[in-house]
Formats: C-alpha cells, sequence, structure tokens
C-alpha cells in the first residue's frame, strides 16, 4: 500500500465546483452586463426613432395653382436671391393667397403659411417651365394649424381641421426640407442644415489643430524629451487636461480667443479653436500609449540598417502608432461634437437663420440646436427635437466609421 495521499479527496472536489460555480457566475454577470448595455441602446435608438418620425414630417395642405393667368416670369441669369425678390416683386406671394383660397375657401387659406410663397418659388426656380401650368403643391400650414390637426391645438380649429381631413386636402407629409433649411421661429419652417454646417465647420477646425498638435507633442514626449522634473510636470499636467470639465475650456476660450479675435464671436473658427484645446490631451495620451507600444525591436532593426532617428520615428514607429493615435482621435472628437457648455460661453447658441457660409460667420452647432429647440413648449419643436438627435446620431456614426475605416487601413501586424 503507497502512503501517498489521493489527489481527488473530497475537499478538493468541492474546491473544484466552487471554481467552476464562480467561473459560470463570472461568465453569465459579463453576458447580463453586455445585454443590458445593448437592451438600453436599443430602448434609446427606438425612442428616438419613434419620438423622431414627427420631425421629419410637416401639416401641408394641397392647393392647386393656376400659373397661366399669374402673369409671372422669371428674367435668365438672374442670381437666385435677386429671382426670389423679382418673383415676390410680381406677386408670387398674392398669386398662391388666392389660389389656397380656391382650393381651400377663405378659412382654409387663413392658415396656409405665410412663407408658403417661399416653397413655390423654390420650385419655380428649379424648373421656369412651369409657368405656362397648373402645379398642385403641398404648402405648409401655420403653426395653429399643425396643432389643431394634431389635435393637441386650438378647440375652435379642430372642426376645419377635421374638415380639411376628410377632403383629403389636409395630411402630414414627410419634409424634405428639414435638412436644407435652417433655424425658424416656426416649427413648420425649422430645419437642420445651419446647425449641421456649423458643427461640420467647427469639427474642421477642431481636427486640424488638435490632430497635428497632439500627434506631435505624443512624438515629442515618447521619442525625444528627456526624463527629469520639467517632463513630469508637463505629463501629468496633461493627464489633468484631459480630466477638466469641458466648460473651463469655454471660460478660457472667452477669456483668450474672443479677446484676441472679437469680431468673431459665435464662427466655428473660435468654436473650433476652443473645442480643439479639450480634444487636444485626448489625443497626447492615446498617441503616447499608441508609440510606446511599438516594439523596440522595430526602432533597433531601422537603426541597425542605417536610418536616422527622424526617419525611424515618421517611416517607421508613426505608420505603426497610427491606429492607435486614430482611436484616440475618434473618442476625442466625439466628446467635441456632442459639447454645448464651452459653446456656450463664446456665443455659438444664436439664433442663425442663414447658414454659415465660412469659418468666420455666426453660427450655431447640432447640440446647441438641440438644447434650444428642448427649451421650447410647442408640440413641432419637440418633434423636431428628437429629429435632430438622430441627425446627430448619424452624424456621429458617419464620422466615426470614416475614422475606424482609416484605423484599420493604415493598421499593421508584426
Amino acid at each position: 500500500m503507497s502512503d501517498v495521499a489521493p489527489t481527488r479527496t473530497p475537499a478538493f472536489e468541492v474546491r473544484m465546483k466552487q471554481r467552476y460555480a464562480a467561473e459560470k457566475r463570472f461568465k453569465l454577470a459579463g453576458l447580463s452586463a453586455v445585454l443590458f448595455s445593448v437592451a438600453v441602446l436599443f430602448f434609446l435608438l427606438v425612442t428616438m426613432l419613434m419620438n423622431g418620425i414627427g420631425g421629419f414630417q410637416r401639416t401641408v395642405m394641397d392647393v392647386q395653382v393656376d400659373f397661366a393667368q399669374s402673369a409671372l416670369s422669371i428674367s435668365p441669369g438672374l442670381a437666385e436671391a435677386d429671382a426670389l425678390r423679382s418673383l415676390q416683386t410680381q406677386g408670387l406671394p398674392e398669386v398662391v393667397q388666392y389660389a389656397a383660397e380656391q382650393s381651400l375657401g377663405a378659412q382654409g387659406a387663413a392658415h396656409v403659411n405665410s412663407e408658403a410663397w417661399r416653397d413655390v418659388a423654390s420650385a419655380l426656380l428649379a424648373d421656369p417651365s412651369l409657368l405656362t401650368t397648373q402645379v398642385e403643391f403641398a404648402l405648409p400650414t401655420s403653426e395653429d394649424m399643425a396643432s389643431a390637426y394634431a389635435g393637441d391645438g386650438q378647440a375652435d380649429l379642430q372642426p376645419l381641421a377635421r374638415e380639411l381631413a376628410d377632403r383629403g386636402v389636409l395630411h402630414d407629409s414627410f419634409d424634405t426640407g428639414f435638412l436644407a433649411r435652417s433655424d425658424a421661429t416656426d416649427p413648420q419652417l425649422a430645419g437642420v442644415w445651419g446647425a449641421l454646417k456649423g458643427s461640420i465647420l467647427t469639427m474642421i477646425v477642431t481636427l486640424l489643430l488638435a490632430f497635428p498638435v497632439g500627434v506631435m507633442a505624443a512624438l515629442y514626449l515618447e521619442e525625444y524629451a528627456p526624463r527629469n522634473r520639467w517632463t513630469d510636470l508637463i505629463e501629468v499636467s496633461i493627464n489633468n487636461l484631459a480630466a477638466v470639465p469641458s466648460i473651463i475650456f469655454g471660460l478660457l476660450g472667452l477669456a483668450v480667443f474672443l479677446w484676441l479675435f472679437p469680431s468673431y464671436r459665435s464662427a466655428p473658427l473660435i468654436g473650433g479653436m476652443t473645442l480643439a484645446l479639450m480634444t487636444m490631451p485626448v489625443i497626447v495620451i492615446s498617441g503616447r500609449n499608441a508609440i510606446k507600444a511599438v516594439p523596440p525591436s522595430i526602432r533597433d532593426g531601422a537603426l541597425a540598417i542605417g536610418a536616422s532617428p527622424v526617419q525611424v520615428v515618421f517611416h517607421h514607429v508613426l505608420p505603426l502608432a497610427l491606429p492607435g493615435i486614430l482611436t484616440g482621435t475618434i473618442i476625442g472628437m466625439a466628446r467635441a461634437l456632442g459639447e454645448t457648455a464651452p459653446l456656450l460661453l463664446i456665443g455659438m447658441r444664436a439664433f442663425v437663420a442663414t447658414p454659415p457660409s465660412g469659418f468666420t460667420d455666426n453660427a450655431t452647432v447640432l447640440p446647441m440646436q438641440i438644447f434650444l429647440w428642448s427649451d421650447e413648449i410647442d408640440r413641432g419643436f419637440v418633434e423636431r427635437t428628437s429629429a435632430a438627435i438622430i441627425v446627430l446620431l448619424i452624424f456621429l456614426l458617419l464620422m466615426n466609421g470614416l475614422a475606424i475605416y482609416l484605423r484599420n487601413r493604415f493598421e499593421k501586424k508584426w
């Protein structure tokens, strides 16, 4: 008989069962966390889609306009703004109003939006041959009629809304101009193009400033900077800047950038410079980690075949670290896209009725537009808010998708 103790004792079997049970519980907890995150994301997306469907629609009334009897004309060669003024001077608003009275009656015509003639003018400028025909237009209604049609407006307008709806001339229609118009005081006329263009211009400035400066700073700190107290202080400062509340950067932009460029208040240039300060520490930190992850053998091999230190960095280390740097850039730019606090302080909450034509024009951004609309009590703006959130999410997905594509495109394995 051997005196060696058996390896699988009852106590050992109990411990093994406990270990396997703990592993199963850990896997179940991880799976539950993933499923919970997916459920929350799904709930958010479904809620935004359900609430935002109405924001991509507007209430319209069908009106037959006979241009053959109107004697309107469009002079060839005129700029769009001049042609629009010409049609207004010739009486296009009165022609549209008269056609509305013929199609809807006096009561119904009174609730055609006062700016509806601009939609007719846009159609005429796009196709001047319509001036010789009779055309049916879906013209936006007034805000009161839209609320009455939705069932929560003025009680005295609801019978008229039901009558027009029963006749088939009052209905909701997909608003193709929502992505082409700018902000307005009437939800029937409001759009997101001005804010969307402002966001694009602001992000361009942010990326052009934050990315090269952040990458160069990361390269210097990781490859060239001496290891001393000053370098340690700089590293600690950068790490602390990444955690500073965004409104502090807004105060910095207000105190510095608007002091240097007082005439560019609420411009994408100032907004981009402010957000670049906030994004740069994130890019520096992620860039240093990506550069540090490049194997030393890459550097040694390049030096061994005669490459200079600068060639080692820019021809070998930086291309291999670029995917990790782009990951940090994605995170930083996504954070910058959704910021409102720093932009509030530099004046980008202004009412902007026309899209900015450049980096120095007055502009707002999508998060700020959403914030302003969410403060309105009108039902139309509530729906427009959800629709603008959907546009913001799509813009964020497209921007991140492009960055992920570039990251995967430059990714190399060793």
